[in-house]
């Protein structure tokens, strides 16, 4: 397998995407790709990515809104599967150190299956 344009072949996110690098997937959307994280946070915690390299949401362009809709669509379909859907769950985007993103590539946490507490906001 290998990187396909628009994605780096530095970023562990962009090794996923390709199939480069292993992961648990769960669900593959055709430009999404989600899989378990390795560092739970929750009984389940899932990450959801576009498989094009996009550093964070605070670099969206215009033309990756479509993606964007189409990665939160996914998760949906992603928590319905896990069957988070009657206890709920919660879907989480860190932007930038300060907030805790560790890989400089845009992905949302899905986390749920269990009470998850108040969020600081």
């Amino acid at each position: 397998m290998e990187f396909d344009k628009g994605q780096n072949p530095t970023c562990i996110f962009c090794g996923i995407a390709a199939g480069v690098t292993m992961a648990d997937v769960v669900y593959d959307g055709g430009d999404t790709i989600f899989f378990r994280d390795i560092n739970p946070k929750a009984r389940v915690h899932i990450v959801g990515i576009p498989k094009e390299h996009i550093t964070s949401l605070a670099a969206v362009a215009d033309d990756n809104l479509m993606l964007l809709g189409k990665l939160l669509h996914d998760a949906s379909v992603v928590a319905s599967q896990q069957d988070l859907g009657g206890g709920g769950y919660r879907v989480v985007t860190n932007v930038g150190s300060d907030a805790g993103q560790e890989v400089d590539h845009m992905h949302i946490h899905i986390l749920g299956g269990e009470s998850l507490g108040p969020l600081r906001c």
